[in-house]
């Protein structure tokens, strides 16, 4: 833990926020060059997020993370100057090498040890890819070798080369934020015919020499058919921290190249980002680079905490905002009074502040889907598969305490779909499908909710194999009669399991009643699809948010509750013709020109006793997220409004079709509802007969 006492500790901070943003671009960046992208600019962005991890790494003197990065970096050096070609292998090291980086990064954040054994046998397979030259470079400054290249220039009757002069002299904070010459050095002299003179006349006597000062520079004459601007690419990751100057030999001597001032610690995460091409002196330069017209994005970084105060104070404000509300109507005030039309301003303002603060909590999934990644090699590597996990809507948002406590159970069903959901490569050719295992993960914004659907290609699930190890373990008599959905969903009970041995991964079902009580948790709910031979979809359907929503207050017998507005489709008033019963407690009802499914939520909440008139009440028309449609018999309908979601903790029964509570405007608790849970607890939804279907 860091020291708050510490006046480096908050730039501390700062520099492993900035390691997650790096580390999200280096995942993207390997993504689309396994995907096939030779863009330089993307394997410019791979080599840019190691090397500024590694910069900022050695400012703190991290010393294991910067031994990583170098090495990790040298590779991609090779492949961003076309040394090396990388194959289907090498980018899977690749991630690998990525994964142990972000350990690395989060170990040395929190204080902790990551294997070592990891992290050599890495850098042996990446040492390997630069052959027996490469592999001997280490980061240590005293091991710099200076490279001395004596080459006779030819003379200038060769038009298509241009020889340049370029001096060089590194500032302390490059040696700091682990740069180093030698490699800008190389890099410099791939570009041409060089030769490169080290400059030590201010190097002190030995007495007198401060080990953390440089006194070295270097003067290189270089002939390249390169622009200028290849040269100060070579120095852009150093922009700010040397003295630079770049001629050709034809030019009088200019003026030394001015330099932004030498980086201090707060700037050092940001130096590798954010180059800036020094300019040549000339009245008329040549451009030496795209000049980005767009303003810097102004980010802040605030505490978690200190959001989720702020996301319960406008819960408190929405709930004062109620309770003001009711007491000016029952004050009976005219709708058309100064205090009626400030209220509704207040109202007004208090749902554009709730959103906005919703706005600030909801962040994309991608930082989760990433994660992912990971799990799917991992668990591909463990059982011996080819697996590739494609990805979409990366971009959706969802608050951010939805991402967190959905991380556990999407990482088991990824296990799951890996180990249990795919076949081996031979079973695989052998149904005429690809050796190559495909697991889909999506996530899309659908009727104020947000779908996560994980989809593999796999062989599906086995009903009759799921049906006789259900009645094997005693949770179904042997003679039920199940349907392919209520089959499916007997892998979501305590303890059942698929699996012909135990392994380090779960097969399909170990566990799954684990994942739909987190998902629950969640005011979330969990299904299956399944086709066998072409695979499985376990779609997870989440709010937004956990804070607050737009309800509908019911009144149910005697008691109030609040059903998510967006789940209502239309209220109706029923006649003495719309409802027909199908067998004694099963009723449905006619909606132009279909019928329905009708309950009565009084009675499947344990309220009252069934109605013998069910035309007497109110109907809600619901629509679940599967297409299908049911009706809810309620007594009245109170109010719309926005609610504050309170959570129930542990220490309450969690009672099915009750996902929360709220406070109303008179301070009263009510219950929060979820349609689908409260009608899925109530068995199979009734068949209509053909022939009532028919009389339509």
């Amino acid at each position: 833990m860091s020291d708050p006492n510490d006046p480096m500790a908050e730039i501390r901070a700062s520099f492993f926020i900035e390691c997650e943003e790096l580390l999200e671009a280096l995942q993207d960046g390997l993504t689309e060059m396994e995907n096939g992208s030779d863009d330089p600019e993307t394997i410019n962005v791979v080599f840019r997020a190691v090397h500024s991890i590694k910069g900022g790494a050695g400012a703190f003197g991290l010393e294991v993370l910067v031994r990583f990065a170098h090495r990790f970096e040298t590779v991609l050096d090779d492949v961003r100057s076309d040394r090396l070609h990388p194959d289907h292998e090498t980018h899977k090291l690749f991630f690998s090498a990525a994964d142990h980086l972000a350990d690395l990064v989060r170990a040395c954040r929190d204080g902790t040890e990551t294997s070592d054994d990891t992290g050599e046998a890495l850098l042996t397979r990446l040492d390997a890819l630069l052959g027996p030259d490469g592999a001997q470079e280490e980061v240590a400054a005293d091991d710099f070798q200076p490279l001395g290249i004596s080459l006779d220039l030819p003379g200038a009757d060769e038009p298509d080369r241009v020889a340049y002069q370029v001096h060089f002299r590194p500032h302390a904070e490059l040696y700091e934020t682990g740069n180093e010459p030698q490699m800008l050095l190389r890099n410099l002299a791939e570009l041409g015919e060089a030769t490169i003179t080290c400059d030590s006349d201010t190097l002190p006597p030995l007495a007198e020499l401060d080990p953390e000062k440089p006194y070295l520079a270097w003067r290189i004459d270089i002939l390249t058919d390169q622009p200028d601007t290849a040269i100060r690419d070579v120095f852009e990751f150093v922009d700010g921290l040397c003295e630079l100057d770049i001629r050709t030999t034809a030019d009088d001597p200019p003026a030394p190249v001015e330099t932004a001032p030498a980086a201090t610690p707060e700037d050092l995460p940001d130096v590798a980002e954010d180059p800036a091409a020094t300019r040549d002196p000339d009245p008329e330069p040549e451009p030496l680079r795209k000049s980005s017209s767009q303003a810097a994005k102004s980010v802040v970084r605030v505490d978690l905490e200190r959001i989720e105060r702020l996301v319960n104070l406008v819960g408190e404000l929405v709930i004062n905002q109620a309770m003001l509300s009711q007491s000016l109507e029952q004050a009976g005030l005219s709708p058309h009074s100064d205090a009626m039309n400030g209220l509704e301003e207040f109202q007004r303002l208090t749902r554009d502040i709730q959103d906005s603060v919703m706005m600030i909590r909801a962040q994309p999934v991608k930082s989760l889907f990433q994660r992912m990644s990971r799990i799917v090699r991992e668990a591909s590597a463990a059982v011996g598969k080819e697996v590739r996990l494609v990805t979409d809507g990366e971009s959706t948002e969802v608050d951010k305490t939805v991402i967190e406590r959905l991380a556990d159970p999407l990482t088991h069903m990824i296990r799951n779909a890996v180990d249990h959901g795919l076949e081996s490569a031979a079973d695989r050719q052998a149904a005429g499908k690809p050796p190559e295992g495909q697991i889909r993960l999506t996530a899309a914004h659908r009727s104020g909710r947000v779908i996560i659907e994980v989809t593999d290609d796999g062989g599906g699930i086995n009903r009759p194999r799921v049906r006789q190890i259900a009645i094997e373990k005693g949770l179904i008599p042997a003679d039920a009669q199940l349907s392919d959905g209520e089959i499916d969903n007997l892998l979501f009970l305590p303890g059942f399991s698929t699996a012909g041995k135990v392994s380090n991964l779960s097969g399909r079902g170990v566990g799954m009643d684990v994942v739909r009580n987190a998902i629950q948790s969640l005011g979330g709910r969990i299904n299956i699809t399944s086709e066998r031979g072409k695979g499985t979809t376990f779609s997870i359907s989440l709010p937004l948010t956990l804070a607050v929503l737009d309800g509908m207050v019911v009144r149910v017998s005697d008691e109030t509750l609040v059903l998510p507005l967006n789940v209502v489709v239309e209220t109706l008033s029923l006649g003495q013709g719309d409802v027909q019963m199908l067998r004694p407690g099963v009723h449905v009802v006619r909606v132009r020109g279909s019928f329905v499914p009708l309950y009565d939520l009084g009675v499947m909440l344990g309220y009252r006793a069934a109605r013998t008139d069910q035309s007497s009440g109110i109907v809600l028309l619901i629509a679940l997220e599967d297409g299908s449609r049911a009706a809810l018999v309620i007594d009245g309908i109170e109010d719309q409004r926005q609610v504050v979601i309170k959570g129930l903790d542990d220490s309450f029964f969690r009672a099915p079709g009750i996902a929360a509570a709220t406070i109303l405007g008179d301070g009263q608790i009510a219950l929060i509802l979820d349609p689908a849970d409260v009608i899925a607890g109530a068995g199979p939804v009734p068949r209509i007969p053909e022939r009532m279907m028919e009389g339509l």
